[in-house]
C-alpha cells in the first residue's frame, strides 16, 4: 500500500490546479443513434426541473413520452403528462440520414434527419427553473408540421387487476377500480389538459382502514382536490381535429395541432402545472402565468448555466477503451437523476421519471403507460434511499432536497401514528408507506386478526421494519458535516425519530413484564427486523447500528444545535442502545444480523449495515477482521451476493477495501444494460428504468475512490490501481477532491480548501 508524505502531496496538489480548469465531462459520453428506434423501449431520456421525456423516432414520427414529478390521481398512481407526437411534412426521418443525439454536458436531445429534399433538426430540452419543455423545429426548406397531444386517459378507465398494482390499492382494490378521465380540449393555439381529483381518495380509505379518523383532519393529504395537467401549444398553431388510435396495446385519443402554413422555424412548448385546489380556476391561473413567462429572455442562459455548474460539480471518468461505459453509464444516470433536481417530490426508485408501456418490460403486462410495479406515490425506503445516497459524494445537495423535504412534510402523520396507537411520543415511520406516511392500504393487511395492533403492518414482509428512516436522518446530518448548511429544521425530526425507539420499546417491554430495560439497562429492541429478511428479530443489528450512528452524530452537531437538557437526554439514550451482536461461523468472530430471529423472508444481508450505510466497520477502524469474517464466511451473505438491482455487495466490497470483489461487482452493474439506452437497467426486483440498481452502481464506484471517516479522507480505499480513472468527488467540511490515476501513478490531485490536503490519504495497492 503506497503511502505519500505531505511534502509530496503539495507537489501533486500544486500540479493539479494547473489542470483542474479543464476537467469537464468528456463528449464520447453523449449517446448517438443513426437510426430510428422499434418503439418506446428504446427511447433516450431528456429532461430537466422536474420533467422527464423519453423521446424517440418512430415510422418517421417524433414521439415523446412526458412524466412531471407529483403527478398523483385518486388511486395514488403517478400519472404519465402524456404523449406527444410530431410529424414533418416533407418528412425528413424517413430516408437513410438519420440522428439522435443526447447532448450529455447541456441537457438536450436533437434528432436530425435528411430526406425528401429537406434537412431537419428537432432540439428538445426542458427548462430547469420551471415546467416547461421546448422543441424547436428548424430545417432549410419550409415544411409543414403536425404536433398532436395523445391520451389514453380520454375517457374513464377499469382499472386491470395488475394495473392496479401500479397504484396504492395493488391486490386490495375495490371492484371495477376506475382511472377517472382526464379534461382536454382545444385552446386557441394549443391543447390543454388537466387530471383534477376528487374529494375522497385512497386516502380516506387508508385513514378509516387505520383507525385514524378521530385525527383525520389534522393529517397531511396531498391527494384531495390535486389537479396536475398543462398544455401543448405552438405559435403559429391551430387546432385540427382529432383521431383514435391503439398504441402498445392501449387505445388513445389524438388532439392534433397543424402549423398555419410550412416553414423553416416551428416552436412548440409544452407548459406543465399542478395545484392542490378546489376551484380548478387557480390551477387555470397559474399555468396561464407559467406560458407568459415560458420564453423569458434569459431562459436559454439561465439553462446553459445551471447544466456547466452541474457537469463541473462532480464527475468520474474511467479512462481505459475496456472500462469506459462504466464512468459513461455513471454520467447517464446522474443526468437522470438530474431530471428531478428541482421537483416538490422525490425521483421514485422504480422508473424515476421515464418508464414507458409496460409491455416492453413484461409482455404479460399489457397496461397503459401509467403503470409501474410498486407504485407510484408509495414510497419504499430501502429502495429510495439507494436513489439519494450517491448525491452526498457528488455535492448535488440541490438534487437530495426533495426527498428530505418529503420526510419533513409527513413528520406531524408519523407522530400521529404514535400518539394514536400507543399514547407515546415520537415518529413511527413505516418501511413502505404512502407519500402521506401512512402504510399503503394493501400492505397494512386485508386479513387482520380482530385483535391483532393497529399500528402495526399484518405483513410477513414488513413487519416491525421501522428503522429505514434513519438513513435519511443520516443525509441530513451529512448536509451539515459535507456543506454547513444550518439543519436545526432537521433536528425535530431527527430527535422523534429516534424517540419513537426509545419510547415505543420500553411500552413494549412494559406491556410484557414489570421492567422496561434489561439487566445491563438497555434497550430490548424485540419484535424487529434485520431488513426484510430476519423477521421477529430481538436486537437487530442494522437497527443497532442505524441508532448507534444517528445519535453520535446528533451529539456531535456544533453547540447551538441542541441545549443542554437534549444533550444529556440523547447521551443518557444512547447509553441505553445495545451492542452489536456477534457469532462464530468456521472458526471466526463475524456480525450476527440479530441476537435471534425467527425465520429468513428475504435475500438482504443487513449483518452488513455497520459497513454500509453506518459506517462502523470498514478500512482504517477497528473491526475490520471481523466485517471481514461476514463478508467471506457467513452463507447467507454469500448466498445473497449479487450485482442485480438494490444488492449492496459492491458497496460493502468497496468500503471493506476488497478491489478485486468492488470493481468486478461495480463493472456488472454499471455495464450498459440490456436495452437501447445504456442505463435504462432492470427490471431487478422492481422496474425499468431500475433507479436504485444505478444509484446503487453509483456509490459503489464513488465508495472505491474516495471514504471518510472524520476528517479524514481515503482515496482508492477500494479501487485496484490498474484500472485509469479521473474523478471530482465531495468530502466532508466544503471539500472537493480531483485526481487523475494512470499506469498507477496518481497525477494532478486538486483538494480544495487547499488546507484539506494534510487531511488526505492514498490507499493505493
Amino acid at each position: 500500500m503506497k503511502l505519500f508524505t505531505l511534502k509530496y502531496w503539495l507537489l501533486l496538489v500544486l500540479c493539479g490546479l494547473c489542470n483542474a480548469a479543464s476537467a469537464q465531462w468528456r463528449q464520447d459520453y453523449d449517446i448517438t443513434w443513426n437510426t430510428p428506434s422499434e418503439n418506446a423501449a428504446a427511447s433516450m431520456p431528456c429532461g430537466g426541473g422536474d420533467i422527464g421525456m423519453n423521446i424517440w423516432v418512430e415510422k418517421n414520427d417524433l414521439m415523446v413520452y412526458v412524466a412531471r414529478s407529483g403527478s398523483f390521481d385518486e388511486n395514488n398512481g403517478m400519472l404519465k403528462s402524456g404523449r406527444l407526437r410530431i410529424r414533418l411534412s416533407p418528412n425528413p426521418f424517413a430516408g437513410k440520414v438519420f440522428q439522435q443525439q443526447l447532448h450529455l454536458r447541456e441537457g438536450y436531445v436533437t434528432v436530425t434527419g435528411i430526406s425528401n429534399g429537406v434537412r431537419a433538426s428537432v432540439k428538445i430540452w426542458a427548462d430547469v427553473m420551471q415546467p416547461v419543455a421546448h422543441f424547436e423545429v428548424n430545417t432549410d426548406k419550409p415544411v409543414a408540421v403536425t404536433a398532436a397531444y395523445e391520451s389514453w386517459r380520454y375517457q374513464d378507465r377499469i382499472v386491470a387487476p395488475r394495473e392496479n398494482f401500479g397504484n396504492s390499492w395493488k391486490w386490495a382494490a375495490p371492484k371495477n377500480n376506475i382511472i377517472r378521465k382526464d379534461s382536454i380540449s382545444f385552446t386557441t393555439n394549443g391543447v390543454r389538459f388537466c387530471h383534477h381529483n376528487t374529494a375522497t381518495t385512497i386516502f380516506d380509505a387508508t385513514v378509516a382502514q387505520q383507525g385514524m379518523d378521530a385525527v383525520k383532519d389534522s393529517l397531511y393529504n396531498p391527494l384531495a382536490y390535486l389537479a396536475a395537467g398543462g398544455c401543448f401549444y405552438g405559435k403559429n398553431f391551430v387546432p385540427s381535429g382529432t383521431y383514435d388510435g391503439v398504441y402498445a396495446n392501449t387505445d388513445f385519443r389524438g388532439w392534433k395541432l397543424s402549423s398555419r402554413k410550412p416553414a423553416t422555424s416551428h416552436q412548440l412548448t409544452l407548459a406543465l402545472a399542478t395545484l392542490q385546489t378546489k376551484d380548478i380556476r387557480r390551477w387555470e391561473q397559474q399555468l396561464a402565468a407559467l406560458i407568459v413567462k415560458a420564453d423569458d429572455k434569459d431562459i436559454i442562459a439561465r439553462n446553459m448555466a445551471w447544466w456547466r455548474a452541474f457537469r463541473s460539480n462532480s464527475y468520474i471518468e474511467t479512462l481505459q477503451a475496456n472500462t469506459f461505459e462504466i464512468g459513461r453509464n455513471y454520467q447517464l444516470f446522474r443526468y437522470m437523476l438530474a431530471c428531478n433536481a428541482n421537483g416538490e417530490w422525490p425521483t421514485k426508485f422504480n422508473g424515476g421519471l421515464f418508464t414507458v408501456d409496460p409491455v416492453y418490460t413484461d409482455t404479460a403486462m399489457k397496461l397503459t403507460p401509467d403503470y409501474r410495479n410498486w407504485g407510484g406515490g408509495l414510497h419504499t425506503a430501502q429502495n429510495q434511499r439507494l436513489v439519494y445516497f450517491p448525491m452526498i459524494k457528488s455535492g448535488d445537495w440541490e438534487m437530495l432536497q426533495p426527498q428530505l423535504k418529503f420526510y419533513l412534510r409527513i413528520l406531524h402523520n408519523a407522530e400521529l401514528r404514535s400518539s394514536v396507537y400507543w399514547n407515546h411520543a415520537g415518529a413511527c415511520f413505516t418501511e413502505q408507506m404512502e407519500n402521506y406516511g401512512l402504510p399503503d392500504f394493501a400492505e397494512y393487511g386485508q386479513k387482520r386478526p380482530p385483535y391483532f395492533d393497529k399500528g402495526i403492518e399484518y405483513n410477513a414482509w414488513l413487519e416491525y421494519e421501522w428503522d429505514t428512516v434513519l438513513e435519511f436522518c443520516l443525509m441530513m446530518l451529512e448536509e451539515e458535516r459535507y456543506t454547513g448548511k444550518d439543519i436545526h429544521e432537521a433536528i425535530p425530526f431527527i430527535e422523534s425519530c429516534l424517540r419513537f425507539f426509545d419510547e415505543h420499546y420500553q411500552y413494549l417491554a412494559r406491556q410484557r413484564g414489570s421492567k422496561s430495560l434489561d439487566g445491563q439497562g438497555k434497550l430490548i429492541l424485540f419484535p424487529g427486523s434485520g431488513a426484510e429478511t430476519f423477521k421477529m428479530a430481538y436486537n437487530s443489528t442494522s437497527t443497532i447500528a442505524a441508532l448507534r450512528t444517528v445519535t453520535s452524530r446528533l451529539l456531535e452537531l456544533p453547540a447551538a444545535y441542541l441545549d443542554t437538557a437534549q444533550r444529556r437526554h440523547w447521551t443518557e439514550f444512547a447509553n441505553r442502545i445495545p451492542g452489536i451482536n456477534y457469532t462464530d461461523q468456521y472458526g471466526v468472530t463475524t456480525i450476527a444480523p440479530a441476537r435471534t430471529w425467527e425465520r429468513i423472508n428475504n435475500v438482504e444481508s443487513p449483518q452488513l449495515y455497520p459497513v454500509y450505510p453506518w459506517g462502523i466497520y470498514g478500512v482504517g477502524k477497528p473491526g475490520l477482521d471481523t466485517a471481514l469474517n461476514t463478508w467471506a464466511q457467513d452463507t447467507n451473505v454469500i448466498r445473497f451476493r449479487s450485482y442485480a438491482g438494490w444488492k449492496q455487495d459492491n458497496i460493502w466490497a468497496a468500503r471493506l477495501g476488497l478491489r478485486k470483489a468492488a470493481w468486478e461487482l461495480t463493472e456488472q452493474k454499471l455495464a450498459s444494460g440490456p436495452r437501447r439506452f445504456p442505463a435504462f437497467w432492470g427490471p431487478g426486483f422492481d422496474w425499468v428504468p431500475d433507479h436504485n440498481w444505478g444509484g446503487s452502481g453509483m456509490i459503489g464506484l464513488q465508495e472505491m475512490l474516495l471514504q471518510t471517516d472524520g476528517r479524514r479522507i481515503l482515496l482508492f480505499a477500494g479501487w485496484p490501481a490498474d484500472i485509469d480513472v479521473r474523478f471530482k468527488l465531495h468530502a466532508p467540511y466544503n471539500t472537493t477532491v480531483s485526481a487523475t490515476l494512470k499506469n498507477g501513478q496518481l497525477e494532478n490531485l486538486v483538494v480544495e480548501p487547499k488546507e484539506r490536503a494534510k487531511d488526505v490519504e492514498v490507499m493505493l495497492q
